[in-house]
């Protein structure tokens, strides 16, 4: 990798962290030189402006949630053992979060929302991946025979992450990780006992 390869990595990885505990609209040039260590012209002689920087640093977070997805689900071949990899990554999202501050799709989502659509477009496709991700898992274990023949993929997809993205905010909201563990508990039992196949 080149110096300036190198370079442009460091600010999307410093900036990733301080829009996902800041916000976008409230990181300022001053705070993104601060966090890099770089100088405003340093800064802007690897990206063209803060909107295209957002953009790199939201992907590079979304990548790093990702690449958590990917680890869990290695060796796991039943659909059960998927899903139940999938609500791992949130039970520890507190002590190793993919990025600091936490859900950067959530965190883009609620932000972006009517402020940045080229951020919400990007949120939207991070969305799209997980959502994704859970109704294929699903479709291939109601053709197994591991889940119930009358499970709906869309419907776990949205009650996995409407249930986990409710208890991430509220843990944040809140200062307390209580919530979602237990949302993460109940979804855990959802997984197991109602979309299970009968043994």
């Amino acid at each position: 990798m080149s110096k300036a390869q190198e370079t442009k990595t460091h600010i999307i990885v410093q900036a990733a962290a301080l829009f996902n505990q800041q916000g976008y609209a409230g990181s300022s040039m001053s705070d993104l030189m601060r966090v890099t260590g770089l100088q405003k012209g340093g800064i802007y002689n690897h990206f063209r402006s803060k909107d295209e920087l957002a953009l790199d640093a939201f992907d590079f977070a979304a990548t790093c949630v990702q690449q958590k997805f990917i680890g869990a689900l290695q060796g796991k071949r039943h659909a059960i053992d998927r899903l139940l990899a999938i609500l791992s990554v949130y039970e520890h999202m507190s002590d190793d979060p993919p990025v600091p501050g936490g859900c950067p799709i959530l965190n883009t989502a609620v932000e972006s929302d009517d402020t940045h659509p080229a951020l919400r477009q990007r949120a939207q496709l991070a969305m799209d991946g997980w959502r994704g991700l859970i109704q294929r898992i699903v479709e291939k274990g109601i053709l197994r025979g591991e889940l119930r023949s009358t499970v709906n993929a869309n419907d776990v997809a949205t009650i996995l992450i409407a249930t986990i993205e409710g208890a991430v905010m509220l843990s944040k909201l809140y200062g307390d990780v209580s919530y979602l563990e237990q949302a993460v508990s109940y979804l855990k039992t959802y997984v197991q006992h109602q979309l299970a196949t009968p043994v």
